[in-house]
């Protein structure tokens, strides 16, 4: 499935602490933390916790969110499909990034070791 350049915008447009909630929600109604939430987000985008609240307080949208993020090189590592759309086919770097945080927020809900869901090397 190709992403639409209205999907694209869309998703720029939204911002983060829209979205925060639900993932906060959804790990935690799966048995775990918001602390290993913000350990996964930490992992992909390098913002701690202050960083983090900073940019839920100024309510950034997601083209902001990762524009300020050092992205963590193993990022490329996640694969799979995510709101019906899988990750390494989609061209639009900004919607891969959001897609990424998706799918570990995702893998996070489902129960999947931290180690697996960091992509650790063995």
């Amino acid at each position: 499935m190709k992403t639409t350049p209205e999907h694209n915008k869309k998703i720029a447009e939204m911002t983060f602490a829209a979205v925060y909630p639900h993932y906060v929600t959804k790990v935690e109604k799966k048995g775990r933390t918001k602390e290993e939430l913000h350990q996964v987000i930490e992992w992909l985008t390098g913002f701690n916790e202050a960083t983090l609240q900073k940019m839920i307080d100024e309510k950034v949208t997601f083209q902001t969110f990762f524009e300020r993020a050092n992205l963590n090189p193993n990022a490329e590592l996640i694969k799979g499909v995510i709101c019906g759309y899988r990750i390494e086919e989609i061209d639009n770097i900004l919607t891969k990034q959001v897609r990424y945080l998706d799918k570990l927020v995702d893998e996070l809900a489902k129960g999947r070791k931290m180690e697996k869901i960091l992509r650790e090397p063995k």
